[in-house]
């Protein structure tokens, strides 16, 4: 029987559609997978967990395994993805701000790892901002394991459907407060990444704005936003 795994829970605040995984020491290694499944991705040597809220808090938690665990049931999207840490320190963090209180996913030190990542409740909030209710889930699991192909493992959420189902060049949709020429480069990158599918433009205050974007550089480092 397998000893009880060190693990944490709390409550991370996610951005843009996105929760982040990375070192404070620096960027992951380059050989991160890039594949996007819909839940899981690596770009610029972090990995990014989509989330179904635009803006809010989810609940995550953390386990560090010793090997290979079961998959979890109960989860609507389940999948896997390598990564190789050269510092030993991989930490879930709010989007562009301070890693979470959660224990680090490189728990035997530097080395290659594999990380199993559980969502639920995706289809609840989906674009909303600041939902009062924390009503999306978390599991991140990790274990010390040679490098593999990202995979998904479970796919059975609206959301994910969506974001597997979008064109990388689709043009987005701006309709926020604050308008495209006050956005950091790297607020652009992400929202070109990370906006869902729409029917139509929507409006706001009466006018409508659609932005077509670039291709984000997949070079750029994982860190603190350019100055603007």
């Amino acid at each position: 029987m397998h000893e009880p795994a060190p693990a944490g829970t709390t409550l991370v605040d996610a951005q843009y559609h996105h929760l982040q995984i990375t070192s404070p020491q620096g960027p992951l290694t380059d050989d991160l997978d890039g594949t996007h499944n819909g839940l899981v991705s690596a770009s610029g040597g972090a990995i990014e967990v989509t989330t179904g809220m635009h803006t809010g808090s989810v609940e995550v938690t953390v386990e560090v395994h010793s090997e290979r665990p079961d998959v979890a049931a109960d989860w609507d999207e389940i999948a896997e993805i390598s990564f190789h840490s050269p510092s030993g320190e991989v930490l879930v963090t709010h989007f562009m701000d301070d890693p979470a209180d959660l224990p680090s996913l490189a728990s035997r030190g530097p080395g290659p790892y594999r990380l199993r990542v559980h969502a639920r409740g995706r289809d609840r909030a989906v674009d909303q901002i600041l939902v009062d209710d924390v009503v999306e889930s978390y599991l991140i699991q990790s274990w010390p394991a040679a490098h593999q192909d990202a995979a998904l493992v479970k796919a059975t959420d609206a959301y994910g459907t969506q974001v597997r189902a979008r064109p990388a060049d689709a043009p987005i949709v701006i309709d926020h407060e604050d308008s495209l020429d006050t956005r950091t480069a790297r607020e652009r990158d992400i929202l070109h990444r990370a906006s869902p599918p729409r029917p139509a433009a929507r409006t706001h205050r009466g006018h409508q704005t659609r932005v077509r974007l670039g291709r984000p550089s997949r070079s750029r480092c994982r860190g603190s936003p350019p100055a603007r």
